[in-house]
């Protein structure tokens, strides 16, 4: 069964998508397929930007968490 890539690892791999899209889109004589490329290369950048919001968001629910806990055993004290 194979793992998917989290985080940096994701990152890396739509990195060398997008390095190699471009390199398709610069070697391509074709307008349609450099258009296509364009394309590609916006989707595989966009995906990179969801990668590093959902690591934003990842960070902040854990924060939010350790407040949470610290509030729940500061009401338990007596």
């Amino acid at each position: 069964m194979d793992k998917k890539p989290h985080g940096q690892d994701l990152k890396k791999e739509l990195d060398v998508l997008i390095s190699r899209i471009s390199a398709l889109e610069a070697s391509s004589t074709d307008r349609e397929k450099k258009s296509l490329m364009g394309v590609l290369k916006a989707l595989a950048e966009n995906q990179k930007h969801f990668v590093d919001e959902f690591e934003h968001l990842k960070k902040a629910l854990d924060l939010m968490m350790v407040q949470i806990f610290k509030m729940d055993q500061a009401k338990n004290r007596p």
